[in-house]
């Protein structure tokens, strides 16, 4: 069965048990993928990365396929292709990412983590779920020492980010590009890398990148 690769010891209270039981209907959707496809991963997804990074980047929730299956953030579908490939990019990581949780990559200076960490029905985790699973964000959030800035993939992640380090969202507004600042925490919001978004062109990777290549320097 996948794995993920396991955060250090001193991290494990930021992460939601694998057999998370806050949200009902996350829970009954769990167990039914873990009927179908008893070899998946099918639990709430720990973040992924480097313990001392100064990025973290915020993704909404693992997709049914892609984390749910693999045990990794945004690994195994195509999101996470032109996630990794543009971390790689920008210089934070380490070895070749092959969408699977034991490939060997790391992260360098970056962690990726999502505000919802069980899979939702059709990729939508309602108001009560994002709610329930925002203390785990903040929690990671707080255990990152040298955290200076934050990409957010979309308007959920980003506003829960927003709550998480207990600014307002309406001081904080999402649009792709804007940048705003949470005492010294930089947010960057970009539009989710999912394949929509790009299928249709609301994000294309220049776009994409443009949010990174904004992040300076720790």
């Amino acid at each position: 069965m996948p794995t993920a690769e396991p955060l250090p010891s001193r991290h494990a209270a930021v992460e939601a048990p694998r057999d998370c039981q806050l949200c009902p209907r996350l829970v009954a959707y769990r167990a039914a993928n873990r009927a179908a496809e008893p070899g998946w991963f099918n639990g709430a997804v720990p973040s992924f990365g480097d313990p001392d990074a100064w990025l973290l980047v915020v993704g909404l929730a693992p997709g049914v396929t892609g984390a749910n299956r693999t045990g990794r953030p945004f690994t195994g579908d195509y999101a996470g292709s032109l996630l990794y490939a543009t971390l790689a990019k920008f210089g934070f990581t380490r070895g070749v990412f092959a969408a699977r949780p034991d490939d060997g990559l790391n992260l360098v200076g970056a962690m990726v983590t999502n505000s919802v960490r069980c899979v939702p029905p059709l990729n939508k985790p309602n108001g009560a779920e994002i709610n329930a699973c925002r203390p785990y964000l903040a929690a990671r959030i707080a255990a990152l020492p040298r955290l200076r800035a934050i990409v957010t993939l979309g308007r959920i992640a980003h506003d829960s980010t927003v709550r998480a380090l207990g600014a307002k969202v309406a001081s904080h507004p999402f649009g792709h590009g804007a940048v705003s600042r949470v005492g010294a925490v930089s947010i960057h919001a970009s539009y989710h890398c999912s394949r929509y978004n790009t299928n249709t062109g609301r994000l294309t990777p220049e776009m994409f990148e443009s949010v990174f290549a904004a992040l300076g320097q720790p």
